[in-house]
């Protein structure tokens, strides 16, 4: 057993009730006629299924789900939000042609697909739990479920967050007692709830500078909010780069005096997406390196989904053409993504970020080409047609070696489920962040100081180092592909920087159904408000130029 996972929680079980995947880490069932359901015992059960709820689909285990509509592995939480931000962008292409993917990887898709569906679902499945346990603790004064409230507090903002970032409008309701429907608000309103929110738990909260581990602390929550802010013009046509800038610096501050070059950054990239990355997370031991600052743990016994980590590994990996998911810490493959042409072309020879992708062709001990990976995508169905991209792992890492190689332990231990981690939000994130905002020339900002954090990442991913001409928006926004890709950005990235529809939309391969790339309209830069919903709510405004009943 994973070590690890004991400390999860503060050694509370992800669990409500008695059934759960994660085993005997649960607590034991309570007698209703024994605890009273304001008692902490059964509070802390509640505030601990705000989280699961993140992490897997369904309480008995991976073939569960307490959504609807679409499979297990599809409606997990963080798979459902990289079926929003990343397969309609230039990161990703699913190579088959499941229901409705196709539609997203192509950005054909209307306000019937299933899996925009399925997202929204989740996430109000998500807010309903959270806003179940704020209800049901409001008023505790134990010292752990203040602190719960507002953890859980931080976690609906998230799924919040994603509403307004991916839906614009929101279904709104919070824990508040007072009988009525939730009501549909705007995207401004939105935001203004949100920043209201996360300033109080970040400026007045009870949130943990060091969280315990798998649990969401102070620099999760204000790293989120610097997020929200990185995007206000977007969702507001108000910037916010400077309320931004400063988020981001008072993060930084903390991290300062560890890792690499005392960043507070890993010192190696790829540890931060193996099996053994909860030494990164917050709570997870290594302090100096604590890049993750909000992360989801997962467990190959206890903490199983078809979503997480497990989709991000096994979805890249093919038994074949040289490749073997044993050598990668996986006992199983599925053969689905891979990397777009523009992608591919991000990257320079040099750069550790792309190290374990597989590209171009491969050859066997003799000397023969066991396959040949194109770097361009001709066809869906061609297992060869684009680059492998690998970034997740369940392979344990080892002692650094220099110039930010890896050193990986030779003893693979492969399993079905990963040990390995998913990050959330990193600090990588926030130094980009800064620069993107000193290179906007937001009030307050330093241009010089925005240079040296973006060169901070460049420097560990061992490429060349920007002068301060280099310093431009779209040269920021490759840095944040080449470094954050897969990590649920692209989209929002590509929408702030206006490459993602409008007059100077990037192409990629697919894009608006064409093999070259062709122009999409400017209405995808939102998701359509799911027909299902509208129906249910016909007082509900749909988004711009899907149809019915817009606003």
């Amino acid at each position: 057993m994973n070590i690890k996972k004991f400390l999860m929680l503060g050694g509370v079980a992800l669990s409500l009730g008695t059934t759960s995947c994660v085993g005997d880490l649960d607590l034991n069932p309570i007698d209703p006629n024994l605890e009273s359901p304001e008692s902490p015992t059964i509070l802390i059960n509640e505030a601990m299924e705000c989280y699961q709820v993140m992490a897997t689909s369904g309480q008995e285990g991976p073939g569960s789900s307490i959504i609807s509509g679409l499979d297990n592995g599809r409606g997990q939480y963080t798979r459902a939000l990289f079926m929003m931000n990343v397969f309609p962008t230039d990161e990703c292409i699913w190579i088959w042609k499941d229901d409705g993917i196709y539609d997203l990887v192509t950005n054909t898709f209307d306000s019937s697909n299933g899996n925009i569906y399925g997202t929204y679902s989740r996430l109000y499945a998500h807010i309903a739990v959270c806003n179940q346990f704020l209800a049901d603790a409001e008023g505790n004064n134990d010292a752990e479920i203040v602190r719960l409230r507002d953890e859980v507090r931080a976690l609906r903002a998230m799924s919040y967050y994603w509403m307004c970032d991916i839906f614009g409008k929101a279904s709104f309701a919070t824990e508040a007692p007072d009988g009525t429907a939730p009501v549909q608000i705007t995207r401004t309103k939105l935001y203004e709830w949100l920043e209201k929110e996360l300033c109080d738990l970040v400026d007045n909260g009870n949130l943990a500078d060091e969280p315990v581990y798998g649990r969401v602390g102070k620099d999760g929550a204000e790293a989120l909010l610097a997020r929200l802010y990185l995007n206000a013009e977007v969702y507001t046509g108000v910037p916010a780069y400077d309320k931004c800038a400063v988020r981001c610096e008072n993060i930084i501050t903390r991290h300062k005096g560890g890792g690499f070059k005392s960043s507070g950054l890993a010192e190696n990239y790829l540890y931060l997406f193996c099996r053994n990355n909860e030494e990164y997370m917050p709570g997870g031991g290594n302090k100096a390196e604590n890049e993750i600052l909000w992360g989801l743990p997962f467990d190959s016994e206890r903490l199983q989904s078809y979503g997480g980590t497990m989709f991000l590994i096994n979805g890249a990996l093919a038994d074949e053409g040289g490749m073997s998911g044993l050598n990668y810490g996986c006992s199983n493959v599925w053969k689905c993504m891979k990397a777009p042409k523009e992608f591919s072309e991000h990257f320079s020879s040099n750069d550790l970020r792309w190290d374990m992708w597989v590209k171009g062709p491969i050859k066997d001990d003799k000397g023969e080409v066991i396959k040949d990976y194109k770097i361009t995508n001709d066809d869906f169905g061609q297992w060869g047609d684009g680059y492998v991209c690998i970034k997740w792992t369940g392979l344990t890492h080892g002692a650094n070696n220099p110039a930010g190689k890896p050193n990986w332990d030779e003893n693979i231990i492969s399993t079905q489920f990963p040990d390995t981690d998913l990050a959330l939000i990193r600090l990588a994130d926030v130094y980009l962040m800064y620069a993107e905002c000193a290179a906007r020339n937001a009030t307050g900002t330093d241009l010089a100081k925005g240079l040296q954090y973006a060169n901070l990442v460049r420097e560990r991913a061992g490429v060349t180092i920007w002068n301060t001409a280099d310093l431009t928006l779209d040269n920021l926004l490759a840095e944040r592909c080449r470094e954050l890709y897969w990590e649920l950005t692209r989209r929002s990235d590509l929408v702030r920087f206006g490459r993602f529809t409008g007059p100077n939309q990037k192409l990629w391969s697919w894009k608006g159904n064409a093999l070259e790339g062709n122009n999409i309209d400017s209405r995808y830069d939102l998701m359509p408000i799911p027909v299902n919903v509208i129906a249910a709510s016909p007082d509900f405004k749909q988004n711009k130029g899907y149809g019915g009943n817009e606003e």
